[in-house]
């Protein structure tokens, strides 16, 4: 195995213990628990709904179709591609920290290779920091959040981000402190996204952008069938 990046090998130094006591945690809890059979499904459900952020885009789009979510939909989606510029393009190839399971200069290694064994072997790609899944799902819940007025609502949304890394952990593709990594790129991502999308909004005496602002398809269904 290639030599460490100074990034990754102050990551894993630093974070040596928090790391460990939350995998650790999460192995004996949820995998190896009573309940094991429940979490197993369910983390992984949830995991495939963070797959190239596909799901946070769909949700995104469709609300960008009406008028009331639009603002908090185009936040959303912009949080999304952000994010994705700042974890998959910069942060990742940066640092270059192996998965846990891959880091044969760890100490935990053969631990961390059993736990993601026990966990069902997720095949992911080999860069471990911050986590895509946590950023995407953090970025478009924080854009969410910025954007909306229901902030009761938008609490939720970020205790999903929350379980998304979660269920990263629960796989063991990720360390605790990847998953801590994607919330704050996913946090600023989307802070940056609502500024623009705020920006934009407040341009909306030309034309072409108050247009856009106020096209609803419920709207223009209604206009089809009079």
């Amino acid at each position: 195995m290639t030599e460490l990046t100074a990034a990754a090998q102050w990551l894993n130094d630093t974070f040596y213990s928090f790391d460990y006591a939350i995998l650790e945690f999460f192995h004996n809890t949820f995998n190896q628990g009573a309940g094991s059979t429940f979490w197993d499904p369910f983390f992984k459900f949830v995991t495939l709904l963070g797959e190239e952020g596909l799901f946070f885009i769909i949700i995104s789009i469709i609300m960008m179709l009406f008028k009331k979510t639009r603002k908090a939909g185009m936040a959303m989606l912009l949080a999304i591609g952000v994010g994705a510029l700042f974890t998959n393009v910069s942060i990742k190839p940066l640092v270059a920290r192996p998965r846990p399971f891959q880091n044969e200069l760890s100490d935990c290694f053969e631990a961390f290779k059993q736990w993601w064994i026990d966990a069902g072997s997720t095949k992911v790609g080999e860069k471990s920091f911050p986590s895509g899944h946590t950023t995407s799902a953090m970025a478009a819940m924080a854009g969410y959040f910025f954007a909306s007025n229901k902030k009761y609502i938008s609490w939720t949304a970020l205790l999903f981000a929350v379980l998304m890394g979660c269920s990263r952990i629960y796989l063991c593709v990720h360390y605790p402190s990847d998953i801590l990594g994607g919330i704050v790129v996913g946090i600023l991502a989307g802070l940056i996204a609502y500024l623009l999308i705020n920006l934009l909004y407040s341009k909306t005496n030309k034309k072409g952008i108050k247009a856009m602002v106020e096209w609803d398809i419920v709207n223009q269904i209604k206009k089809k069938k009079s």
